[in-house]
């Protein structure tokens, strides 16, 4: 996995949902929004205090957590 270091894991900021830099701005409202055909400068004019590199390592994380696998264990 790439070295994410603007991608945030707290179980006291929106349930634990991956969000950027420790704010209320989920992984996944990010890449909605590009995949509703809104552009990065468009998302940053909404969200004023995100910056370029947010966006960018948002679609990073989502991109690679589409390739992952989950596999199931074998109970004993």
């Amino acid at each position: 996995m790439y070295n994410l270091t603007r991608i945030t894991f707290n179980p006291e900021v929106m349930g634990g949902k991956p969000c950027i830099r420790g704010m209320r701005v989920t992984v996944g409202t990010i890449v909605g929004l590009i995949a509703s055909g809104k552009t990065v400068d468009e998302v940053l004019a909404d969200y004023p205090y995100l910056e370029r590199e947010d966006i960018l390592e948002a679609l990073t994380y989502a991109a690679w957590r589409a390739e992952e696998r989950e596999v199931p264990l074998a109970l004993p």
